[in-house]
């Protein structure tokens, strides 16, 4: 088998070893895509005390053994689940953390953990009929989590981000109005107590920016009473809230993420089910593919975001 590893900031380099055999209730998956998650830029460019470090969480690809006790898969099955580390041409999984994917879904549009993700976030996020939702950070998590949200009925969706290519992407999958950060209409912050009783803000706001400037957006735009959710995935540095607004204002605050494995499958599950009914899609969502030997290159792409950016996935 062949497999990416870090050795240095921002360096891969290509290992050969043996294939591994499965064990008791496991599966040995060969790996056709993984996603490249953002949540892995920070191990990837930042000095690490552990090289030579592996990643990858994004796999989907073909079932090619199986071990004692499998009962739910065998060899030739198309699966999607959760296999790490999966920059890697084969791979061992538990069956439990498996899918089955249909044959006519192509594996790049079949990313099963940030579907679980998606997912996740819109089921943790209350938003009813009618409600006015603005969604601050339109990148592959934000805009997937936008096609979920059209399925809850608001009233609008205001999306927020400052590339223009990526508010464009989201008038097409169904925003219903499109802003930069710098340019938001005032009548949407909420940010005196003097106005609290005003109908200013929006019922929902969710930040799935994973930024310091979109988490303190979003605060602003909440109404009083209203739900902030944070989607985005925070990194690095240590973020600043203001508590004092968020208490005046009596917000619920929601984290939108689920790290329990018995929930990431559900959802993982359910995001199937949404694909096969055509109601939700990553094929606007992938937009630049590279080979194992190229995953910095997807990294750069990532971090640079170049015009049309939204996803990157390392084709195995």
């Amino acid at each position: 088998m062949k497999y990416s590893q870090l050795i240095a900031p921002r360096t891969s380099e290509i290992v050969e070893q043996p294939t591994p055999e499965p064990g008791y209730g496991e599966v040995l998956v060969e790996v056709k895509v993984c996603g490249v998650c953002a949540s892995e830029v920070h191990p990837w460019m930042d000095p690490r005390p552990d090289y030579p470090y592996r990643m990858g969480h994004e796999p989907a690809g073909i079932v090619r053994a199986v071990g004692p006790g499998v009962t739910r898969f065998q060899p030739g099955d198309r699966v999607t689940g959760l296999l790490l580390p999966s920059y890697s041409d084969y791979g061992i999984a538990r069956q439990e953390s498996l899918l089955p994917l249909p044959d006519e879904l192509p594996f790049e549009f079949a990313l099963g953990e940030p579907l679980a993700c998606m997912v996740n976030g819109q089921r943790r996020t209350p938003v009813e009929l009618a409600d006015r939702v603005a969604l601050v950070g339109l990148g592959f998590m934000g805009l997937g989590l936008l096609q979920l949200l059209k399925l809850r009925g608001p009233r609008e969706i205001i999306a927020i981000d400052p590339r223009e290519d990526a508010r464009a992407l989201a008038l097409q999958l169904g925003a219903d109005i499109a802003y930069h950060p710098d340019e938001v209409p005032q009548e949407l912050f909420l940010t005196s107590w003097t106005e609290w009783e005003k109908p200013l803000g929006v019922d929902v706001a969710i930040e799935a920016s994973g930024t310091q400037a979109g988490l303190t957006l979003a605060g602003k735009l909440v109404k009083a009473h209203g739900i902030l959710s944070i989607l985005g995935f925070h990194q690095g540095e240590l973020r600043q809230v203001d508590v004092e607004m968020w208490n005046w204002k009596a917000i619920d605050v929601v984290n939108a993420h689920v790290r329990r494995h018995a929930d990431l499958m559900e959802s993982m599950r359910i995001g199937l089910e949404l694909i096969a009914a055509n109601k939700f899609s990553f094929a606007p969502l992938v937009t630049h593919r590279f080979g194992l030997h190229e995953l910095d290159q997807a990294f750069t792409a990532l971090l640079e975001k170049p015009q049309g950016f939204v996803k990157s996935v390392v084709l195995i």
